[in-house]
């Protein structure tokens, strides 16, 4: 790499466009409608992995931390993922369930955060969820120790066997410490990209049981 990174990533394109305007006369009157026609959108437009989404929490010392993980579901206004219970997210869940999640998809120029709290849906849910993943992904998560130190690839390594063994012997087997939660969101924001950044926001909060919209400054 040559020059300053400054350098470097102001020559770097963004929003080069082109995308289309967003019409927002009318819009749906709750979010969860207008998130999943804009998932549609993405999907028609082979956007790839339109269903990866950075979640965001918060540790005890205040500390927010983000990853990216995949939408299971939406139902109305809640948005569902799942992970370990005993995972770094899911001890901060447990000490602080309000959430922010981040959908963005370049080719569109379009991205949408949301904010809310995360529910664990139960022990049925969360085995329901498990046995639907791949048999590669479950055995993997049954090692039981995300993100805890590795010693090596070997331990690694055997670990997903032995649990490989376990599945092909008990193909119903789950790991109790496998969760779905639901993001019951309280503001929803839709954000469209314009190539002379005079960007389109519209934010949806919830007040009183009712949905509120907002059109923002870009």
């Amino acid at each position: 790499m040559s020059g300053e990174p400054s350098e470097l990533l102001r020559s770097l394109q963004a929003l080069s466009g082109p995308f289309t305007p967003l019409d927002i006369h009318p819009l749906p009157e709750r979010p969860g409608e207008l998130f999943l026609d804009w998932l549609q959108v993405a999907i028609t437009a082979n956007v790839k992995e339109p269903h990866a989404m950075t979640i965001s929490t918060v540790d005890q010392d205040g500390y927010p931390d983000a990853r990216v993980l995949i939408l299971k579901n939406v139902i109305d206004e809640a948005f569902y993922f799942a992970s370990s219970s005993e995972s770094r997210k899911g001890r901060q869940l447990e000490d602080n369930p309000h959430v922010a999640l981040t959908f963005y998809w370049p080719a569109l120029g379009r991205q949408i955060r949301i904010r809310g709290t995360a529910a664990d849906m139960g022990n049925e849910a969360g085995a329901d969820d498990f046995r639907k993943r791949s048999s590669g992904a479950r055995a993997v998560a049954m090692t039981g120790c995300q993100s805890q130190e590795l010693e090596s690839e070997e331990v690694l390594d055997s670990s997903i066997e032995a649990q490989k063994e376990r599945i092909q012997r008990d193909p119903d087997v789950v790991t109790p410490h496998w969760r779905l939660y639901a993001v019951n969101a309280r503001e929803v924001e839709f954000w469209q990209g314009d190539t002379g950044r005079k960007h389109t926001r519209i934010r949806y909060e919830l007040q009183d049981g009712q949905w509120k919209q907002h059109r923002l400054w870009p």
